[in-house]
Parts: C-alpha cells; structure tokens; sequence
C-alpha cells in the first residue's frame, strides 16, 4: 500500500538523518532568493552566492530591482547559469513590485493554484522553484519534487524513470496527509538520500536506510 510504505519510509529516513531545519533562511525573501538560485547547482554554491547578496546589502526586493543585472549575475557566479538566474531574480521582483506594491506577504494570501499559476507566469521561474517558494516561504501545503525524487522513488518501485513533474507530485500528494511540516521535512529528507546514499552512478544500496523497500537491490 502506497500510503503505508510511504510514511514507513519518512519515518526511517527521519530516524536515520534527524530533522533537517529546511529551509535555511533569515526571512521568506532570502528563501525566494535561494529557491530561484538552487535550480542545477549544490546548496553550497548556493550559500556563497546569498553570502555576496549579504555582504552587498542586495538582500532585499528593491535592492535586486536597482542593482546593475551584471553586479548582480557577478555576485551570484558560483551558481551556474548566473545570467539567467539574474534575469530570473529581477523578473520576479519586479512583478511583485508591479502587481503588489513589493509586498510578497499579498501574493502569499492567494489560494495555492492561483499563487502557482502567478509565480508560473513568471518569465524563468519553473514548476519546482514556485512550489519551493510556496511550501517553504508561503508555507503551504505543496509537495516539491526534484530529480532526486525521480531517482529515488523509480528505483524504490513507486515510479517511472521518465516521471513527470505533475505525476510524481500527484503521487505524494494523493498518499500522505496535506501537511506543511510533513511536506517540508519529507522533501529535506528525500535530498539528503539522495546526496549522500541514493547516488547517481555509485549508490551506497547497502547502506541506505530504506533499503528494504528498495526493487533495485
């Protein structure tokens, strides 16, 4: 049963890892900015990156709208794809600040599918960055889904190699309770197997704390 396995195995990887204290931020807008340049690139580098943001003042909406795009991408380089992701960061704020006055906390109070649908007409901002910013920022009841969740989840039985986004999302979604908590520890846990068992070429299968679930041993 789905359902069953599904908490069975939160509640190893709980016990194997401990909480995870996603998503680590300051304030809901560093953990927008953080959702938008994690995309293809390690937390990491991630950190570095929002360290420069700091360290520039450009932690803020307005600061991201009247910084030069080239200062900008510079600061955030140990991101990949740091061009786009500036773009990306510029297009966001300044929709807020078009249709909200700046203030992300109006378009947090929007129901969850037109807030999904707001952030998707986004230029550059992709099914997994607006549910990160929804269920970490907004914090409300959206599961996240990521490569590491494809991996993971094909090899455990549950699902297809070539999942889609929507299918995989609609399978956890469908099986475990609608809980914010339990979406955001669940997720954290997911990457943190992934990182550091569920590899992509040199599994540690023997290791892995769900591994009696596991079709691939």
């Amino acid at each position: 049963m789905p359902k069953e396995t599904l908490v069975k195995i939160y509640d190893k990887l709980l016990e194997a890892f401990g909480p995870q204290h996603w998503w680590p931020a300051d304030d809901d807008f560093e953990i927008i900015v953080g959702a938008i340049l994690t995309q293809s690139v390690s937390w990491k580098n991630v950190e570095k990156a929002i360290d420069n943001l700091k360290a520039e003042g450009l932690l803020s909406l307005d600061a991201v709208l009247a910084v030069d795009k080239d200062k900008l991408a510079a600061l955030i380089k140990s991101t990949m794809y740091y061009n786009q992701k500036a773009l990306k960061l510029k297009n966001f704020c300044r929709y807020i600040k078009q249709n909200y006055g700046g203030d992300i906390y109006s378009l947090f109070e929007k129901s969850i599918p037109n807030m999904r649908a707001e952030l998707l007409s986004i230029k550059g901002i992709g099914p997994e960055t607006a549910d990160s910013i929804i269920l970490y920022a907004a914090e409300k009841p959206i599961f996240v889904v990521d490569a590491y969740t494809r991996r993971i989840f094909s090899r455990l039985g549950f699902l297809p190699d070539d999942a889609k986004y929507s299918q995989m999302q609609d399978f956890f979604m469908s099986n475990l309770p609608s809980d914010v908590n339990l979406f955001n520890e669940y997720h954290a846990l997911i990457v943190r197997l992934g990182k550091d068992y569920c590899k992509n070429k040199k599994p540690l299968c023997n290791e892995c704390p769900v591994k009696n679930h596991c079709s691939n041993i």
